[in-house]
């Protein structure tokens, strides 16, 4: 049964709800997860889901997974869902001020009051499975649900109760043994494989296109952005193994972009062209599923964003394949609507800051190419704070001579946070150069902005952690 229409809630009962949320075990907030262990397997989802009701089997569902630009392709398929008149559901993380983000409806999160009543849904169920796995009644389990199988399944009741026409998952770590692993969607998406989370997912895009590939179900379409042949092959042969139409990234769509001339002036995004032109053979269709979309605009700013909405697009193409009304005219406004904070988020102007959420090698390479394509700028200036368990090295190597002053913080509600300290002898042992850090990033953000002119450009980046901190702030 699912649960009632939301009652009121009061601070009070927001704050108890959230206490019994990060009381559990939450992997977001533990560096070094030990990915292949009895801790990271679906058995414990499904049972808590069989135990709900399950929710999500009558959800019509997009499945989204990929190093990065998954949550950018969401919100995109999301809006275009949503302006085609399908009441669409979105589930994402990390939140960047309130966790109420990561289960959005119609483009609006879910409000306190509705988090209280799931949170006391769920409670039950979750309090009686843990007496189990204490008991040890259920096999091969030492513990009952985690942090975010529980907000995997609040979402998915949500969505239920809400009555979403369509759902948007976003994969939250890998793909293969993800919490939101246990859906059956009607496309299978997977954006971009690069070098991340290599201690859980495996050091080559191989393995880590392995993980990510484990999203794809016998018989769903699957629709790929991966361009490296390395884990581009290794999405071909699962694809195929499941009897699953490909369509890919420069063999069946492709797209052109044409960057804004200079953002620290005009708030007019870049715009984009799309063709979508499947192969012939193999299941690929015929050229009465070819069309082109000319000078679509994108609200969010770089190619690679381009490069997500091409995705995003055909995965649409794909859900109109299989039956899906989606009016071409819903496209163009859906792409000029999204809303999806931290993407190379133009906050101010004069100075320019931006704010990304960028925490891997390709990520940052993609932010400082996006950074000098659209701004026009005297001096940038960098506020940069990061987790342990990333690539800082590779990070720093990008972005240090591409500032002319960088200064290091860290955040204070995750202890994954690299010490400033550290980040800034780091730094000075690459280029020579001293650099100064902060232990409190609001001592940080003020400083950088005390010394910013008019035409420079601050940018805030390193983790959706210091970003989501930054963003409060006065700009």
């Amino acid at each position: 049964m699912l649960p009632s229409e939301p009652v009121s809630a009061d601070s009070s009962s927001r704050e108890a709800a959230l206490a019994f949320l990060f009381g559990r075990i939450n992997y977001e907030q533990i560096v070094n997860v030990p990915y292949r262990t009895r801790e990271f397997k679906l058995d414990r989802m499904r049972q808590l889901l069989d135990r709900l009701g399950n929710p999500e089997r009558d959800l019509p569902i997009v499945h989204i997974a990929g190093t990065k630009g998954k949550g950018s392709t969401a919100a995109m398929v999301a809006s275009i869902l949503q302006v085609a008149g399908r009441r669409t559901g979105v589930f994402n993380s990390p939140h960047l001020d309130r966790l109420e983000e990561r289960m959005m409806v119609a483009g609006e999160p879910c409000s306190a009051e509705e988090l209280v009543e799931l949170v006391d849904r769920l409670r039950p169920t979750i309090e009686e499975m843990d007496r189990e796995a204490a008991r040890g009644d259920t096999q091969d389990e030492e513990e009952g649900p985690t942090y975010f199988e529980i907000t995997t399944a609040m979402a998915l009741l949500h969505f239920a109760r809400r009555g979403v026409d369509a759902a948007v998952l976003e994969v939250g770590l890998g793909g293969r043994l993800d919490s939101t692993n246990v859906c059956r969607p009607r496309v299978c998406v997977i954006t971009n494989i690069s070098f991340d989370h290599t201690q859980q997912l495996g050091n080559t895009l191989a393995s880590i296109a392995r993980e990510k590939a484990g999203i794809i179900k016998p018989g769903v379409p699957v629709v790929s952005g991966v361009t490296e042949e390395e884990p581009r092959d290794v999405i071909r042969e699962i694809s195929h193994q499941h009897g699953c139409r490909l369509i890919e990234l420069g063999s069946d769509f492709d797209f052109d972009y044409r960057p804004p001339r200079d953002l620290q002036e005009n708030a007019t995004c870049g715009r984009m062209d799309f063709r979508y032109h499947p192969r012939h053979g193999d299941g690929h269709g015929d050229a009465g599923e070819h069309f082109t979309r000319t000078d679509l605009p994108l609200a969010l700013l770089g190619r690679h964003q381009a490069a997500n909405a091409a995705v995003a697009l055909a995965a649409l193409a794909e859900l109109r394949r299989g039956g899906w009304e989606i009016a071409e005219s819903a496209e163009a406004t859906g792409l000029a609507k999204v809303n999806w904070p931290a993407r190379v988020e133009v906050v101010a102007r004069r100075p320019a800051v931006v704010l990304d959420g960028a925490h891997n090698r390709a990520s940052i390479r993609a932010l400082v190419d996006t950074l000098e394509e659209s701004f026009s700028v005297q001096r940038r200036l960098l506020v940069f704070a990061t987790s342990e368990d990333k690539d800082i090295d590779g990070m720093l190597r990008l972005l240090l001579d591409r500032f002319d002053r960088v200064v290091f913080t860290h955040y204070a509600d995750n202890p994954r946070a690299a010490p400033p300290a550290e980040l800034a002898k780091l730094a000075r042992q690459l280029t020579g150069n001293s650099y100064t850090a902060y232990d409190d990033p609001a001592e940080a953000w003020a400083e950088v902005r005390r010394s910013a002119e008019p035409d420079d450009l601050i940018c805030v980046t390193g983790s959706f952690f210091i970003v989501g901190d930054i963003r409060r702030r006065e700009f």
